[in-house]
C-alpha cells in the first residue's frame, strides 16, 4: 500500500507528523459525528432533546472506547509483526481479529438492547429526557456492528502505518452524518432518534468505503480467505494486549458517565450544559489523542525492530508538540467557553453552564499532553496492563470521588465538579513518570 509510512528509519518528526496529521483530522471528523448531532438538535430541539443526545452519546461512547481499546490489541500486534518482518503472522492477525470482532459485535448488540432501560435509569437521565435518551441508545445499539467494524478496520490501517485511508473514509462518513442530521432532525423533526439514525448511517458508509479501499489497494503482506479463521493463539494475544486498554478506556469513560449522572441531579440545564461541554472537549483534546494513537503505532514498529531509544525519543518529541497545542486550547476554552458553547445551543443558560465546566478542562489541557503521550508509548511497548492500572487509579480512585465530593459542597458548580479531571490527570502523570524511570533503571541493570 502506497500510503503506509516507515517508522523505523530516518527522521522521527517527519513520519510522526506525517502519520499523526491524518489521525488528527480523522479524530476531528469523527468527533463531528456527535458534535453535529448536538449542534443540529440544539438549534431545532429543546433542552430535553439536547440532554437526551448528550447522555445517550456518552452511554454509547462507553461501548465505543471498549471496542477501540480491544482493537488496539490488533494495532500493536500488527505493528510489531511488520516491524520484525513477520508477514505471514501479520495476515493471520488480521484474519483472526475479523472473526473475533464479528462475534463481539453481535454480543454487544444483544446486551445493549437488553440493558437499555436499566442503563438509562442508572444514568439518572432527567425525566423530561428519559424516553428520548432510550430512543437514541436503541437506534445506536442496532448499529453496533458498524461501530465495531469501523474501529477494527481503522486499527488495522494504523498498525500498517496507514493513517490516510481512515481519514478518507471518516470524511465521507461525516458528510453522510451532516446530511442525515439536516434531513431527519432539521427537516423531519425526529430530534434525538433522527440524530442516532444519521450516526449509524455514517458508520455504515465508513465501513463500506474501508472495504473498497482494501480491495483496491491491497495489503503489504499476503492475505486471503485462508487467514480468516479462529486462531485461538492469536485471538488470545489480541485480547491479552487489547483488554487492559479496553478496561482502562472503559473505566475512564465510566468515570465521566458517573460525573454525568452526578450532574444530572442538578437538573436538565446542567445536564445539557455538560453535554455541550463534553462535545467541545472532544475537539480540544484532539491533538493529545492523535499523538497517543500515533505513538502506539510508531513505538510498536520500533519495539518490534529492537529500537527502544528511538521509541523513547519519539515520545519526548510528541509531548513537546502536543503541549504547545494544549496551551492554545486551554486559553481558548477558559476565556471563550461561552462562545464555543453557543455553537451547540441557542439557550443562554445552557451555554453559561457549559462555559463554567470548560474552565476546569482548560486546566487539564495544560498537563494532559504528558499523560496521553505516556499512554501511547506504554501501549506501543505492550505494557497495557500498567496502562490499565494507572487508568483505574485515575478514574475510580480520583476522578469519581473528587467529582462527588465537589457536588456535595454547599454551593456546587460545574467548574468545581469539573476540577476532578485535572486532579486525576496530575496523579496519573506522577504514576507514569515513576513507572517509566523505574523501568529504565531496571533495563540498565539487566544489561549490566
Amino acid at each position: 500500500m502506497k500510503s503506509t509510512i516507515q517508522f523505523t528509519e530516518g527522521s522521527i518528526v517527519k513520519p510522526l507528523l506525517g502519520f499523526g496529521g491524518p489521525v488528527l483530522f480523522a479524530l476531528c471528523l469523527q468527533s463531528l459525528y456527535g458534535a453535529v448531532d448536538l449542534l443540529v438538535v440544539g438549534q431545532f430541539g429543546t433542552a430535553a432533546d439536547v440532554s437526551a443526545v448528550a447522555t445517550g452519546s456518552q452511554m454509547m461512547q462507553m461501548v465505543t472506547v471498549i471496542i477501540t481499546g480491544l482493537a488496539m490489541g490488533s494495532t500493536i500486534l500488527l505493528g510489531q509483526a511488520i516491524g520484525s518482518g513477520q508477514k505471514k503472522e501479520a495476515g493471520d492477525i488480521i484474519g483472526s481479529s475479523l472473526c473475533f470482532f464479528f462475534v463481539l459485535a453481535l454480543s454487544i448488540t444483544i446486551v445493549m438492547l437488553l440493558i437499555n432501560r436499566s442503563f438509562t435509569t442508572l444514568m439518572h437521565a432527567p425525566q423530561e429526557a428519559f424516553d428520548k435518551t432510550m430512543g437514541y441508545v436503541t437506534v445506536c445499539s442496532l448499529g453496533t456492528v458498524f461501530i465495531v467494524a469501523y474501529n477494527l478496520l481503522g486499527s488495522i490501517f494504523r498498525g500498517m502505518g496507514d493513517s490516510k485511508t481512515p481519514l478518507l473514509t471518516v470524511f465521507f462518513a461525516c458528510i453522510t452524518n451532516v446530511a442525515g442530521d439536516l434531513l431527519l432532525v432539521a427537516g423531519l423533526h425526529m430530534a434525538a432518534e433522527g440524530a442516532a439514525i444519521a450516526t449509524v448511517m455514517a458508520q455504515g458508509i465508513s465501513v463500506f468505503l474501508s472495504v473498497i479501499f482494501i480491495r483496491k489497494q491491497g495489503l503489504p503482506f499476503p492475505f486471503s480467505k485462508k487467514n480468516i479463521r479462529f486462531d485461538r493463539r492469536l485471538i488470545a494475544k489480541v485480547v491479552k494486549t487489547g483488554l487492559p486498554i479496553a478496561l482502562q478506556d472503559g473505566l475512564v469513560t465510566l468515570s465521566f458517565l458517573a460525573i454525568n449522572a452526578i450532574v444530572n441531579h442538578l437538573g436538565v440545564i446542567a445536564s445539557a450544559g455538560v453535554g455541550v461541554a463534553e462535545k467541545i472537549c472532544a475537539f480540544i483534546m484532539l491533538v493529545p489523542s492523535s499523538f497517543s494513537q500515533s505513538l502506539s503505532a510508531f513505538v510498536a514498529q520500533n519495539i518490534g525492530a529492537g529500537k527502544k531509544q528511538r521509541a523513547q525519543k519519539a515520545m519526548g518529541i510528541a509531548m513537546g508538540i502536543s503541549l504547545a497545542a494544549g496551551v492554545c486550547m486551554a486559553m481558548l476554552s477558559f476565556f471563550h467557553g461561552a462562545t464555543l458553547a453557543g455553537l451547540f445551543s441557542s439557550q443562554s443558560e445552557v451555554t453559561l453552564a457549559a462555559a463554567d465546566y470548560l474552565k476546569a478542562y482548560a486546566i487539564d489541557m495544560l498537563i494532559v499532553s504528558f499523560l496521553f503521550c505516556f499512554v501511547g508509548y506504554f501501549n506501543g511497548c505492550g505494557r497495557t496492563t500498567f496502562v490499565m492500572i494507572q487508568g483505574i487509579i485515575g478514574a475510580i480512585g480520583v476522578r469519581i470521588p473528587v467529582s462527588y465530593l465537589m457536588s456535595r459542597l454547599p454551593d456546587p458548580t460545574l467548574f468545581k465538579i469539573g476540577l476532578a479531571t485535572p486532579v486525576s490527570t496530575f496523579v496519573q502523570i506522577m504514576i507514569c513518570t515513576g513507572y517509566f524511570l523505574w523501568w529504565k533503571r531496571r533495563e540498565r541493570g539487566i544489561r549490566r
